[in-house]
């Protein structure tokens, strides 16, 4: 086992230690904190699967809940945790699995037991598989019934065409149809391993408490070499758009560019630019969309990073006859970015937003572990707050308009559109920058 020294986090301290079989814990010591908050971060999600495999992490991920031999059934796991007033949930996402639970300080061996007995021993009964296929089944069409959540995977599947990155994470109904148990378990044993987990604690128990009391449930877990996940392709050389009919009375629009990855030097500069453009009340995109037109109730950028690739994303939610109007005038502030330097008071407001957001968000002690257990498990360290704000503040102006004239080009650009309309036309003439 190695130790990591502890850095300054924060209010917290975090500190790391690596198991013998490659295990990562990483902990973040709160002495005002009454909860225990336990992650689990597994390198498991879409992003490792073929396309006949669609979904299957996601379906893993829902199996774990379903029993163990101490815990047989559903409901002995969620009693377990429940008579303690505690909580427990999962997430599958394109890059990762996280696991949590959250209980009070002194019911930490019930949370821990639960969990780890979860990852490392759950059933995949038949009969129960088939049952949560189902489930899996419904929860596809419940994201399909929602217009705007058709819309946020109609934009992935423009930007990443015909790959994983652009494919819903819970798979399509042919692919969760069609895999089997033999495949989910197979898939399990080669991701849910000790060199791909990373195991996050939130508390004021003392670190080396919490990997004593962890490492021996997590030592005995074999060790094997996990699967590659699948580079995002890009190749785009002219617009692209989808419009998808529905019946409804907002049109839900949204606009994409490619971005950069999570590593990539420039990605603070792209996110001040989303900032100044679409991120909050004041910003420029809310000011002229909703405030000074009243085109739109929700309008909003934001940015997205992956390990080898990114977008920066604008969506609004608008009445139908005024969704092309609304396009337009969003495209025309993208180029005003592209094309006008950003004042220096705009751009200081946009790092202190998001220097203040950061630092709100990491007051709650699940967010603490997320942060720390995504940066570990994607990036391989735990990024110190004043090195984050160090990299937010070195971004200038120039760097600002760089990155807009890089990033926003007509033939970059992609849009989905989910409401009443039978064609593209009236938004593919608008698509230029």
């Amino acid at each position: 086992m190695t130790h990591s020294s502890p850095s300054a986090y924060n209010r917290a301290v975090f500190q790391k230690s690596i198991l013998n079989n490659g295990i990562r814990i990483v902990t973040a010591t709160l002495d005002h904190c009454y909860s225990v908050n336990l992650s689990v971060f597994l390198g498991a999600g879409s992003r490792y699967e073929r396309n006949e495999d669609g979904g299957a992490f996601h379906f893993i991920e829902h199996l774990c809940f379903k029993g163990t031999p101490r815990h047989p059934t559903s409901r002995a796991v969620s009693e377990t945790i429940e008579r303690v007033g505690g909580y427990l949930n999962a997430a599958t996402q394109r890059e990762m699995t996280n696991y949590w639970v959250k209980v009070a300080r002194p019911y930490f061996d019930v949370a821990h037991d639960l969990l780890l007995d979860m990852l490392l021993h759950s059933l995949f009964e038949p009969g129960e598989l088939e049952k949560e296929r189902n489930v899996v089944l419904e929860e596809l069409a419940s994201t399909n019934d929602h217009p705007d959540s058709r819309m946020e995977q109609l934009i992935d599947e423009v930007v990443w065409p015909d790959q994983p990155m652009g494919r819903d994470v819970g798979g399509t109904e042919e692919s969760v149809k069609g895999i089997s148990r033999e495949r989910l378990l197979e898939l399990m044993r080669r991701q849910y391993i000790p060199s791909n987990t990373v195991v996050t604690m939130v508390s004021s128990l003392a670190h080396d408490e919490v990997v004593e009391t962890l490492a021996p449930k997590l030592e005995s877990w074999p060790v094997a070499a996990p699967l590659p996940w699948i580079a995002a392709k890009d190749g785009q050389q002219a617009a692209r758009l989808k419009v998808e009919y529905r019946k409804t009375d907002q049109a839900h629009v949204g606009l994409a560019l490619p971005g950069f990855p999570s590593t990539h030097p420039d990605r603070y500069a792209l996110d001040m630019l989303s900032i100044v453009l679409g991120e909050g009340m004041s910003s420029r995109l809310f000011a002229e969309v909703r405030d000074h037109r009243g085109l739109a109730y929700d309008i909003h950028s934001y940015t997205t990073h992956f390990q080898d690739t990114g977008a920066l994303m604008t969506y609004a939610a608008t009445d139908p006859k005024n969704a092309a109007q609304a396009l337009d005038v969003t495209l025309k502030e993208l180029a005003k970015m592209r094309d006008e330097v950003v004042p220096d008071d705009e751009l200081q407001k946009a790092k202190e937003l998001a220097k203040g957001r950061l630092v709100l968000r990491l007051e709650d002690p699940r967010s603490l572990g997320y942060w720390a257990g995504s940066h570990e498990l994607l990036e391989g360290h735990v990024p110190p707050l004043e090195e984050i704000a160090a990299k937010l503040d070195a971004v200038t102006a120039a760097d600002v308009q760089r990155v807009a004239a890089g990033v926003i080009a007509t033939e970059r650009l992609n849009l989905a559109v989910v409401g009443p309309f039978r064609s593209e036309q009236r938004f593919a003439k608008l698509l230029r920058v």
